[in-house]
């Protein structure tokens, strides 16, 4: 069975990513535009979304998703590679360090689904393989054609269970899901060795779920640089769930040696005051993590407005077009 190394030769260097990244994922922002969106800043002028979250809350960081064969729906699909690499020169170009998000599927991959692209659904253990290879450099090469190389990139979404059910479902078997890992990291570096690799997990509060996957991963052998963790908490809850959070990021860091980063956040919009507290306290405890551990925090589709792809409240703006304080919580 093959097992795909990194190629040897020069390969290109990102530039230095942020001491602590402050993100937010806009994957939605391409195709919000295109179905006639604009958003207006705090005092109710229309700005390009991209210099509000830079200028107006300190964001230096983007992350985009990529699916395989997505279909054209603005909001569940889009998001093919040429589309992310032209929205990624867009932040690159306003001084953002990128972070890539790899699906390895047509549609959302999360913890209660991980399908494989249509077009590999009859393939071989060793055909997914080849092909996670050849579409994770495929999409480092589009962004590197549009001059950019991400800072990060995630192998998978989301990926409590594993990926590329069923031949990657770790409760079924931990080396398939270790092995697909693998792939994609060295998928990766063969385009770009600097670039950091991050496998992901929803529920950061859950370390029993984060020793099983993370422990089972490096039990098979799997080489990624950065633990991503999901928080989606309300604003009942949100102070003790940061709490376990932080608590789940120094048990990581201290059995794995790795580094973690909160790669998505968020909560509904009409919370503001408690999402702006939310912010703000994530942000500070994951940067003073002791040893520069804590990478840096993404808030997850801010520039949606309420209801928006059939009823997700998580944004940060409007109905009016204009901010909530959610994001105010970036700000030192």
């Amino acid at each position: 069975m093959t097992i795909y190394g990194v190629n040897g030769g020069s390969v290109p260097q990102v530039s230095a990513a942020p001491a602590f990244a402050k993100g937010a994922d806009i994957s939605w922002v391409a195709g919000m535009e295109a179905q006639g969106y604009t958003w207006k800043d705090k005092n109710g002028v229309t700005r390009d979304i991209i210099q509000i979250l830079k200028q107006d809350y300190q964001i230096n960081s983007v992350r985009i998703r990529v699916f395989v064969n997505p279909s054209s729906n603005y909001g569940n699909g889009y998001m093919n590679k040429d589309r992310a690499a032209t929205l990624a020169k867009r932040a690159k170009d306003a001084g953002m360090s990128v972070m890539l998000t790899l699906h390895y599927s047509d549609s959302w991959a999360d913890p209660g689904k991980q399908n494989k692209p249509a077009a590999w659904a009859s393939y071989s253990f060793q055909q997914l393989m080849d092909a996670v290879w050849n579409h994770t450099r495929e999409v480092m090469t589009a962004m590197q054609s549009k001059g950019v190389t991400p800072d990060w990139v995630q192998i998978g979404n989301e990926t409590n269970d594993g990926m590329l059910w069923n031949d990657g479902k770790a409760s079924l078997n931990m080396q398939n899901y270790a092995w697909l890992i693998n792939t994609g990291n060295n998928a990766v570096k063969s385009i770009s060795t600097a670039t950091k690799t991050i496998v992901h997990l929803s529920n950061g509060y859950d370390n029993s779920l984060f020793v099983w996957n993370i422990g089972g991963l490096i039990a098979n052998g799997a080489t990624f640089d950065i633990i991503g963790m999901s928080l989606y908490p309300t604003s009942a809850d949100w102070s003790s769930k940061v709490t376990q959070t932080v608590s789940n990021s120094n048990n990581m860091i201290s059995r794995y040696g790795k580094p973690v980063m909160i790669t998505e956040i968020g909560m509904d919009y009409n919370q503001p005051a408690a999402a702006k507290s939310f912010v703000a306290d994530i942000k500070t405890k994951i940067r003073n993590i002791a040893g520069g551990k804590g990478l840096g925090v993404f808030y997850w589709e801010p520039e949606a407005t309420p209801g928006y792809n059939g009823g997700y409240n998580k944004g940060a703006w409007q109905a009016d077009g204009k901010p909530t304080i959610a994001l105010d919580g970036f700000l030192n």
